[in-house]
């Protein structure tokens, strides 16, 4: 038994870090989309693609259409997270570095922690608590280190903040719904609600993808498989395996990720105090994932577990 909940254990960190290193990369072909694309054109074609990726792997799989029980969470979670979510950061990194956005956007896993403690019963636990507050002390420290000024930049902040909240919401109301639905159920289904959302953006799409020179369109796609597709059925996968706390936290990893990727990929030299915020987001999640092996892991035969997962 001890060794079947480690190797839940495992397979769930291995998930859940799939899903931090592609998230990461997204802010960063978000702004490189994002020179050709509109905030909601770059969602819907982001949406698209990763609705016709998931569909496929439904068919290939044979998996089913999931519970009644589950369609409403769907349809908030595809709204809120899918639609809204994408659309305002998008928006808001036309006016911020991928460094700032990542940090903002990192208000998330604070509300995930709070929301999960009241409304899933999932409490405080000192370990976790503390290690958000190094994390999210860090991401501080990432944000100040290259942070715009003026309106510009206060409306990109606004516009992260309400896409921080979307995810958080939409994070509290998906866990519970993975005991009546797979992770690639909700996704899937979260992804085509999403895509439906955003097609009073279809006009601007089918306009820009005209102009678009193509490493922007294959930007766009690599959005909507990669971090869209995989990355955020990896993360239903490993928060139906871990409490929503834990899996909010993780996502701390995310700046220090984009920090490195944006230097590598945009040039964006990283200032000194971004590197020691990025090493604090770290050490964070560290603190958070140190003992996990120690919770309790849903049983394999639990309905909600795919086998197709």
């Amino acid at each position: 038994m001890a060794q079947q909940i480690e190797s839940a254990d495992k397979r769930a960190m291995a998930a859940a870090a799939i899903t931090v290193v592609l998230w990461a990369s997204a802010f960063v072909f978000i702004r490189s989309a994002g020179h050709a694309f509109s905030p909601g054109a770059l969602a819907l074609g982001r949406l698209l693609s990763g609705s016709v990726a998931l569909i496929a792997i439904m068919l290939i799989t044979g998996e089913r259409f999931p519970a009644r029980s589950a369609r409403r969470a769907i349809l908030i979670t595809g709204v809120l997270w899918f639609g809204v979510y994408m659309v305002a950061l998008n928006w808001g990194e036309r006016h911020l570095d991928a460094g700032t956005a990542a940090m903002v956007i990192n208000i998330g896993p604070v509300l995930i922690a709070l929301l999960g403690g009241f409304l899933l019963a999932e409490g405080f636990p000192p370990r976790l608590m503390a290690g958000i507050a190094v994390s999210f002390t860090g991401a501080v420290v990432v944000g100040l280190s290259n942070s715009g000024s003026g309106s510009a930049a206060a409306l990109g902040v606004a516009l992260c903040l309400l896409a921080a909240a979307c995810w958080a919401v939409s994070v509290v109301i998906q866990k519970p719904a993975l005991t009546q639905a797979s992770a690639l159920q909700l996704t899937t289904g979260g992804c085509v609600v999403g895509t439906i959302a955003c097609l009073p953006f279809s006009g601007q799409l089918i306009t820009q993808a005209t102009a678009a020179p193509i490493t922007s369109t294959l930007s766009l796609i690599y959005l909507g498989v990669f971090p869209t597709a995989l990355a955020f059925t990896t993360w239903a996968y490993a928060l139906a395996r871990t409490t929503a706390g834990k899996m909010g936290a993780t996502t701390y990893a995310v700046p220090a990720l984009v920090i490195l990727m944006s230097w590598l990929a945009l040039g964006e030299v990283p200032a000194p105090l971004a590197l020691l915020g990025g090493l604090l987001c770290l050490a964070g999640v560290a603190l958070t994932r140190s003992g996990s092996a120690r919770r309790t892991v849903a049983p394999t035969a639990d309905p909600a577990v795919s086998p197709t997962e």
